[in-house]
């Protein structure tokens, strides 16, 4: 099922979508340099791993960031640092910028202008990767096909939350992810699972 999304561990997201995008790269085993996008939500360790993106990448990779998050010159790679809400379109595959932050939690202020990112895609639909965040007015908003959406808490929303705002914005599937290494627990998958509604067809790809 949606055999052409991997999520290596935690955050870590592979997507190939005739373009290979990458997510947050993060413990990658082989260094398969594939990459023609990659996606970065913010400059957390887990999230923006430079050993990591240079297992990924290419001499031609486009790196996708927001603008809080220090361009990784020293890579030698063309970057695009975006903004909340911004629409862009990177070798023609079609992006929106979605904030991304806590509500009542230090980790992730809304002021670093932190993101996840939608996906439009002509193939699969309108694919969301939700960042590090709690449930909040602005992706409550979201419309979209398919989402990922961090289940570990601790520094976003927990199982039980994420499957709240899986039924608040409706997607045909709900992949969850962020959980069993560096946050939450391995059963945290079939926590979010059940309570999804069951409208909604989760994927369970860690």
């Amino acid at each position: 099922m949606l055999e052409f999304i991997t999520i290596n561990e935690h955050s870590s997201i592979r997507i190939d979508e005739g373009k290979v995008i990458y997510s947050d790269p993060y413990n990658i085993s082989s260094a398969a340099h594939d990459a023609d996008i990659i996606l970065i939500t913010h400059s957390h360790f887990d999230h923006y791993s430079l050993d990591d993106i240079r297992k990924v990448m290419k001499s031609d990779t486009v790196i996708v960031c927001p603008t809080s998050v220090n361009e990784p010159k020293e890579l030698d790679l063309s970057v695009k640092q975006v903004t909340a809400g911004e629409k862009f379109e990177v070798l023609g595959v079609r992006f929106e910028a979605v904030p991304a932050y806590n509500i009542g939690k230090p980790f992730h202020p809304k002021s670093n202008g932190w993101l996840g990112y939608i996906i439009d895609s002509s193939a699969h639909g309108r694919i969301y990767i939700a960042g590090d965040t709690d449930i909040t007015p602005d992706n409550k908003q979201v419309k979209c096909d398919i989402a990922l959406i961090p289940a570990g808490g601790t520094f976003t929303t927990d199982a039980v939350q994420a499957a709240e705002l899986a039924n608040a914005i409706r997607p045909k599937y709900a992949i969850p992810i962020h959980y069993g290494t560096v946050a939450g627990s391995p059963d945290d998958g079939e926590k979010f699972r059940k309570a999804v509604d069951s409208c909604i067809e989760v994927v369970i790809k860690l």
